[in-house]
């Protein structure tokens, strides 16, 4: 039973993401029918046993959950991105064994630390969110590759922020996290010195280096909805 368990992410996607993934998989579905039609066509005659019927019947499911995991079938929406996240893992570099994070860091809620909002909820950002459901192992190694890839940059960042702080904005929402008042907050930021143009080039340049667990996921939903059906 342990290969059954699953891990869950929540990823904010745009509308068009998600729209291509549910009709990739709605194709599969279909196709999926189509066939386990053809084959009970083809293997259920009349005058069959009903212990007869249940061992076909019993038998195309075998081979439905045995192409499903070699990505002959589509399957679910959570076989199809679980398939384009193996593919992702493998395209980054990523698909292998990763050391145990430290106690805690991968378990923190929220964006990882000293990134932005890659996009914002609403108009001209993310529109929509999803639920992907990950086997144990797999979820695991997205999560450790996560904070691996990007612990170099995090720490980094954290050495910036205690130099130049962290801005008006972030400061704000750091403080609407924390139920900090936002005019003790703006109060506190402002001793902070301004980070120069150079200082903020810096800035940037740690931040594309951060790679999380939903840039991860986005990329696999967007590879499974343009490409189409994902080779194992």
């Amino acid at each position: 039973m342990a290969s059954m368990a699953k891990m869950k992410f929540h990823v904010a996607v745009t509308r068009e993401m998600l729209q291509r993934l549910n009709d990739h998989a709605h194709d599969e579905r279909k196709r999926e029918e189509e066939w386990i039609a053809e084959r009970r066509r083809e293997q259920l005659v009349p005058g069959m046993s009903r212990r007869a019927v249940a061992a076909v019947r019993r038998d195309i499911r075998v081979e439905v959950a045995r192409m499903r995991r070699a990505g002959e079938l589509g399957g679910t929406r959570d076989d199809i991105v679980t398939r384009a996240v193996r593919e992702e893992l493998r395209t980054r570099g990523l698909d292998r064994k990763w050391p145990e994070p430290p106690a805690g860091e991968v378990e923190a809620s929220g964006r990882r630390w000293g990134t932005p909002p890659s996009q914002p909820m609403g108009e001209g950002g993310y529109t929509d969110r999803i639920s992907v459901n990950l086997p144990l192992g797999l979820g695991d190694t997205v999560r450790r590759a996560a904070y691996w890839t990007s612990k170099e940059a995090v720490e980094a960042l954290q050495d910036w922020a205690d130099r130049w702080g962290n801005g008006i904005a972030v400061t704000l929402r750091e403080a609407e996290l924390h139920n900090i008042p936002a005019e003790l907050a703006l109060l506190a930021a402002a001793g902070q010195p301004s980070a120069p143009k150079s200082a903020l080039e810096i800035r940037d340049r740690l931040r594309q280096r951060v790679l999380t667990t939903g840039d991860l996921i986005r990329a696999a939903v967007r590879r499974s909805g343009a490409e189409g059906q994902i080779e194992a």
